[in-house]
């Protein structure tokens, strides 16, 4: 009776266990990714692009805040947020603050639905046959997204969505195209589309919500670097299976990192935050990546 009992209190402890490392210590192991991105023409000076989405930040989280400050030192060429930045009504002077350092540096930046709406109480594992595609959205937003964009826009940062624009990166004249999140359809594709300039040094295109069907149409454009977030990287990982789903159309060997998409280098940022209330990550730690672009090969 005792050795039947033993079993399913054995596997209550490895269940609780593995939950108090997947909220408490992943949840707050940051990391740093590198990659180099063959990119520019030959004799094009090197320019570093750090990636940074899915912060998710509520104001009591310090160590995410000062992590994020700590990437000040990197002093980048250009910034990049794909958004889903907030997750509550008082998180902008917190965000603005961790952003502090990285703000005198040229950025840009798109919202992702979670900078409009906030996060509400839901199974955390819902989205394992659920995207959040099917969530059904107030009409009218629930969190600060104006100021969230205006405090960066302030600090000369540059808003994207569904706009293009052109930004000095270093030596290099990049042209820049970008869209709002496609999962509360506020994507515009058709505000940008056209071949983007032939006479920049780069072409970008960023958005929160990796969608081949955008992805395929930056492509066909003359993008040839592509940003996205929003998959968190699977979150819920199973080590050496990877991503168990990606929560939008894309596949699940490219939830996270640097791929190829058509004829563009496609990089999605696994992020650095959580839901409020799925406050997990498990075989899949919260990043922010330092993109080197460098002459092709």
């Amino acid at each position: 009776m005792r050795k039947a009992a033993a079993i399913p209190l054995s596997v209550l402890g490895l269940g609780v266990a593995g939950l108090g490392y997947a909220s408490v210590i992943e949840r707050n192991r940051f990391r740093l990714r590198r990659f180099d991105v063959p990119v520019l023409d030959r004799g094009q000076r090197k320019v570093r692009i750090l990636h940074l989405s899915d912060l998710h930040l509520t104001p009591g989280r310090r160590l995410l805040i000062n992590w994020v400050r700590s990437l000040g030192d990197l002093r980048p060429d250009l910034v990049v947020n794909t958004g889903d930045s907030i997750a509550h009504p008082d998180a902008v002077p917190a965000l603005l603050y961790a952003l502090e350092p990285l703000l005198s540096r040229p950025g840009l930046f798109v919202y992702g639905s979670n900078d409009l709406y906030a996060p509400h109480p839901k199974n955390p594992v819902r989205y394992l046959w659920r995207t959040s595609k099917t969530d059904r959205r107030q009409h009218v937003p629930t969190l600060p997204w104006d100021e969230l964009g205006a405090g960066m826009a302030a600090e000369g940062w540059l808003d994207m969505n569904n706009t293009t624009a052109r930004i000095k990166v270093g030596d290099l004249d990049v042209a820049v195209g970008g869209i709002h999140d496609s999962h509360i359809d506020r994507d515009r594709y058709d505000l940008i589309a056209g071949p983007a300039p032939a006479d920049a040094d780069l072409r970008l295109g960023v958005m929160h919500s990796p969608e081949p069907r955008n992805m395929t149409r930056f492509a066909a454009d003359g993008y040839e670097l592509l940003l996205a977030g929003h998959t968190h990287g699977g979150q819920l990982c199973i080590p050496f299976y990877g991503a168990l789903v990606t929560n939008c159309g894309i596949d699940r060997a490219r939830v996270k990192g640097l791929h190829r998409h058509d004829s563009a280098w496609l990089h999605v940022s696994a992020g650095l935050g959580t839901s409020p209330y799925a406050p997990v990550r498990f075989a899949c730690h919260p990043e922010a990546t330092l993109l080197t672009l460098t002459p092709r090969r």
